[in-house]
């Protein structure tokens, strides 16, 4: 197999769609085993970091603090994380800020976070 140039990567990607570079970036990940927005969500928690050790929480709210302008994307992810209907999910993003998901353990409101934060949105965990 003849190994591709990075600059052929990104014409190859500038030539698909949105919607065509959403379900390669899922296939990769698949593929992988990998996620892309693990990074942004590792950065965003050693940030938050207290500079005292406190007692481990281990229950924490996702709360939706604004949808980005990527509002479609934003109702899609909330469907997805809480089962909402339709108008339930639209009702909640543009009622932010507004707990997603409450008394979610570490790492489901990680996931939650990064894929949020993928769409645009805008979110915090207390």
């Amino acid at each position: 197999m003849a190994k591709l140039s990075n600059d052929e990567l990104l014409d190859a990607f500038k030539e698909m769609t949105l919607i065509e570079l959403s379900e390669f970036v899922k296939q990769f990940e698949d593929v992988f085993q990998v996620t892309a927005a693990a990074p942004v969500a590792v950065a965003a928690a050693g940030a938050a970091a207290p500079v005292e050790e406190k007692e481990e929480q281990s229950e924490f709210d996702v709360i939706l603090e604004g949808d980005g302008g990527k509002k479609i994307q934003v109702i899609k992810v909330v469907r997805e994380l809480t089962g909402l209907g339709l108008k339930e999910a639209k009702d909640l993003v543009e009622a932010a800020p507004k707990a997603v998901l409450e008394k979610a353990n570490k790492e489901s409101a990680d996931k939650a976070k990064a894929k949020l934060e993928a769409e645009g949105a805008k979110v915090t965990l207390k």
